[in-house]
């Protein structure tokens, strides 16, 4: 793929198989780094697999937030 000039991608990351799915396919087709946002939202599950997850795919700026309840 040509050069897209995007050098930076924020997404929001739950850890389950689409947003892992998608985080792989941003990093190969745009060759860009990735970075995570995942926050608490009161749905009573930890969100520290998310981060984790995120880490294990080869993301290095990783962003949970755990305060966010709506």
């Amino acid at each position: 793929m040509a050069d897209s000039g995007i050098d930076k991608i924020v997404l929001a990351f739950s850890g389950g198989l689409d947003t892992s799915a998608i985080l792989k396919w941003l990093q190969e087709t745009y060759r860009a780094e990735v970075v995570t946002f995942t926050a608490d939202l009161g749905q009573g599950e930890d969100i520290e697999p998310a981060r984790a997850k995120a880490k294990s795919l080869g993301v290095k700026e990783i962003y949970v937030d755990r305060k966010s309840h709506v």
